[in-house]
């Protein structure tokens, strides 16, 4: 007679014809091993969690107008002017990076514009703070995110992780900036998660949701053709570093297929996830269709593009993100060293192998390639953060769980981080004077503190743009006003312009009778000789020659006609 445990038994399982036991439903996969006994931080995971995000909010969203547009922002900016007025959008490979950052941009000043009009939209919608709240919005998703790793991290790794992210200075500089980066990183760390679920519970949700966002990925920039070799490679180095220290001797493949059960579900999910993956990135690049198929075909013309351009531009020596990193994110480095040291060592933690794969693999790869700039560098802080918060979370458990420690050293780094961040974001966010020099020999190296400020939109642009305003206000015509602007170098004055209706970009010295001319100190004795006895140059009061800093190089005179002077 049976027991009630042998039926029990015997009713969650069948037999095969060769005898071995095949479990019903779809077995998952061993999570990682939790602690035997509870963490003491449990108790305060809400509490501090809710914490990182908020500060990590605050640092993200607060005065986002303070700091005046960058070139790419204007030229960003630009492009969604044309989406929301004009419902227009053509994706170019020769400029610019993939539609992600305008479409979704976009979606906010569509609704006002729906809800209460189109002047609603341009006023409400279309601000500065309204599309810098975008990509802040993908920064602060992207922290949390990493809340999700709990398992993979530990308690007190995930939390230190999310913080060392909520306060990195880079981070935190390049969220309040209008440009694709951020969008990508959140994508890219989006498809780590999708995978991770996946494999731990082989439901098909997370392959469709990893297929989209890698199909995001893809349609936000074109340095995809990077980051995703540098993940599979991750991916297939930790697979085989694992199986040649663990009983395991299947392939992950075969696993995953016996967990999601018959071949031809693994058919049906797989093909599902390949069509969202096409479905969506055609849909993207060619504008919904109305630039169908030349947007399709652009979007795989530009890698074309981008092997060029990364040969010419932004040329700088191999150690360049190295020296970055030391100087703005030497926290995130150095515990980064640390954690992977460890997860190479010990092999614990397959997601902590992975981590420092992924971030100094990413690291390395576009370290080979000659065009860099401090904004590719996200591509490293958000891996290096979780690789960061798994470095303490070894220590933490190192140490038995003695707190008072880690978390004191904890404290002190984001402390570093937090006075970082705000000096960078709050104060010398258009700062590219200060240098640090390094004495290794006779002639000291010479390295700028704050490489975050690069080719930035100084402070003084937006004194331009009110004297402008203010004239225009005073003026009978407002902002029907006629603006000529003869400088080569304006942007980002067609962002903050965009609402004048009589701006003419010409980029070379013409003739002007329009009442506001704005032209560079380099032409300043051809703009005298050709406005000088009919207009009035309008002095900044912020240098001695009067002009008003655009960039670093580049100084803009703004000309006034006698006339409206006088008035």
């Amino acid at each position: 007679m049976s027991t009630g445990s042998s039926k029990s038994s015997r009713s969650r399982r069948t037999r095969t014809a060769k005898g071995q036991t095949r479990h019903r439903g779809r077995p998952k996969a061993p999570p990682p091993p939790l602690p035997a006994e509870p963490d003491p931080l449990d108790r305060w995971w809400k509490f501090v969690s809710l914490g990182v995000m908020l500060v990590a909010a605050w640092l993200r969203f607060y005065n986002l107008d303070l700091v005046p547009l960058h070139h790419d922002e204007g030229v960003n900016g630009n492009f969604l002017v044309q989406l929301v007025r004009q419902g227009l959008y053509r994706y170019d490979p020769e400029n610019y990076h993939g539609p992600t950052l305008y479409y979704f941009s976009a979606i906010l000043p569509w609704i006002i514009k729906f809800l209460f009009g189109a002047e609603a939209a341009n006023h409400f919608g279309l601000t500065t703070v309204m599309i810098r709240g975008i990509t802040a919005f993908f920064g602060l998703a992207t922290v949390a995110l990493i809340f999700t790793l709990r398992r993979q991290l530990g308690t007190f790794g995930t939390l230190a992780a999310a913080a060392l992210l909520a306060l990195s200075p880079g981070a935190v500089y390049l969220s309040r900036y209008f440009i694709h980066e951020t969008l990508f990183v959140f994508f890219a760390l989006a498809i780590v998660i999708a995978c991770l679920r996946f494999y731990e519970e082989a439901h098909p949700i997370y392959l469709v949701v990893a297929a989209a966002s890698l199909a995001l990925l893809f349609a936000t920039k074109e340095t995809v053709i990077i980051n995703a070799p540098v993940l599979l490679i991750a991916l297939l180095v930790t697979g085989a570093c694992f199986r040649l220290t663990s009983k395991e001797t299947r392939p992950i493949w075969t696993s995953l297929k016996e967990r999601l059960g018959h071949n031809w579900r693994v058919v049906v999910w797989g093909g599902l996830a390949l069509k969202i993956f096409i479905d969506v990135s055609v849909l993207f690049y060619s504008s919904f269709l109305t630039n169908f198929p030349k947007g399709v075909y652009d979007s795989l013309k530009t890698f074309q593009v981008w092997a060029k351009t990364g040969q010419q531009a932004h040329v700088h020596p191999w150690w360049k993100y190295l020296e970055w990193l030391m100087l703005q994110e030497s926290q995130l480095l150095l515990l980064g060293v640390l954690g992977a040291v460890v997860a190479v060592l010990t092999r614990k933690s397959t997601f902590a192998l992975f981590s420092a794969l992924w971030a100094f693999g990413t690291v390395a790869a576009y370290s080979l390639v000659p065009y860099k700039t401090p904004w590719l560098t996200l591509n490293f802080i958000v891996p290096l953060a979780l690789i960061s918060g798994y470095s303490l979370q070894a220590i933490y458990e190192y140490l038995g769980r003695e707190l008072r420690v880690v978390l004191g050293i904890l404290v002190v780094l984001l402390a570093l981080g937090l006075y970082q961040t705000i000096d960078l974001n709050f104060f010398n966010y258009d700062n590219d004077q200060k240098t640090v020099d390094l004495k290794l020999g006779k002639e000291p190296l010479r390295f700028q503190y704050y490489p975050y400020v690069y080719a930035h939109t100084r402070r003084e642009t937006l004194k331009l743009v009110d004297e402008i305003e203010r004239i225009a206000s005073l003026s009978s015509e407002g902002k029907d006003i006629g603006v000529t602007i003869v400088s080569p170098d304006y942007w980002p004055l067609p962002w903050y312009l965009r609402d004048f209706k009589r701006v003419g970009y010409f980029g070379r010295m013409t003739t002007s009778n329009e009442p506001l001319v704005v032209a560079s100190e380099a032409q300043r004795a051809e703009a005298l000789s050709q406005f000088g006895d009919r207009y009035t140059q309008l002095e900044s009061g912020l240098n001695p020659v009067g002009s008003f800093a655009l960039r670093p190089g580049v100084e803009l005179l703004l000309f006034v006609r006698s006339d409206l002077q006088s008035r």
